[in-house]
């Protein structure tokens, strides 16, 4: 089953309950889709702003997303199901690099190239608050929305979100890699924390001591992408982009490299389509408490690995 698109995919994100899945691409559209068929429900034009990033609130119909039209850095609260926006939140002056949405309440946080991290509530356009960063800032909540991370400059800053304004409770550093903070994520659990850089580096920590556990190296990325990592649900696989345009997946248990996917390859897995290889990096999710992932370039693909190849997975049902 091929989901090809007039243009390439920018942003994707799974609904945590629905089985919906949302994608922004270069072609200025947006698209709903259900996981289970792989079938479109819906495409949304945004000529006049264009879209970047995308995010589900808690309705499965119901988006935030980025512009990419250099003129309008506002955020919009988008209705899937009517196409009608909702709200605007204006506040950023240059372009969104990050967004990471509250699974608990109505709260969400932006990272933009204009140097400041906005705290938003979806029911107020103004901003709620305002933390200055020295570069470009990566940002994600944790799974219970009691904790968010921002990172720039080779470390990672831990927030409570109750308490933002008080500044870090803790400072992680990655090793000395100061390029380009790219994707920060926790792990289901929140046990686990990734970091990618410009420079191809996926960090993973100990999101309560900070201990450096792993680097994976991949080809660094172009200065205009976005190098995305992901964690497996029970976070025991880290899979990440590559600016070689392949997708690599390694065990976070032993560091090693397990399995890694090109076109015109036989890979191990049951693909409902094939990932384009290119120099840009595909953007890339695990299905929340599915062993699938989805990858996006040109084109749309579902994953589903060979678990017989995977020997974590072997005896298990």
């Amino acid at each position: 089953m091929e989901i090809g698109m007039s243009g390439r995919i920018s942003s994707m994100d799974f609904h945590r309950t629905s089985g919906y899945l949302v994608t922004a691409s270069e072609d200025e559209s947006i698209r709903l889709y259900d996981v289970s068929s792989a079938t479109c429900l819906k495409t949304i034009n945004s000529k006049k702003y264009g879209v970047d990033l995308v995010c589900f609130t808690s309705h499965p119909t119901t988006v935030i997303y980025s512009s990419k039209n250099g003129w309008d850095e506002s955020l919009r609260l988008l209705s899937l199901h009517d196409n009608k926006y909702l709200r605007y939140f204006k506040g950023h002056h240059d372009r969104v690099v990050s967004l990471s949405l509250n699974s608990r309440n109505e709260s969400f946080i932006s990272g933009s190239l204009d140097r400041t991290v906005l705290l938003w509530d979806q029911r107020a356009e103004k901003c709620q608050g305002l933390l200055r960063v020295q570069g470009r800032p990566a940002i994600s909540y944790d799974d219970q929305g009691l904790v968010f991370a921002i990172a720039f400059g080779g470390y990672i800053r831990m927030f409570d979100a109750r308490m933002y304004e008080k500044g870090p409770f803790e400072i992680f550093s990655v090793g000395g890699d100061v390029s380009d903070a790219n994707v920060v994520k926790f792990s289901n659990d929140g046990r686990l924390m990734l970091l990618t850089t410009m420079d191809g580096h996926i960090h993973v920590l100990d999101s309560f001591r900070g201990t450096h556990l792993s680097t994976y190296n991949v080809k660094p990325v172009p200065s205009n992408c976005t190098l995305e990592a992901s964690f497996s649900p029970e976070g025991m696989f880290v899979i990440s982009g590559s600016g070689d345009g392949r997708a690599y997946a390694w065990s976070v248990r032993s560091g090693k490299e397990v399995a890694s996917w090109m076109m015109n390859s036989e890979p191990s897995v049951i693909n409902w389509n094939w990932m384009n290889t290119d120099t840009e990096p595909p953007v890339i999710k695990w299905a929340p408490g599915s062993l699938m992932f989805v990858t996006g370039s040109t084109e749309l693909s579902f994953w589903i690995p060979d678990l017989s190849k995977l020997a974590a997975y072997v005896g298990r049902k």
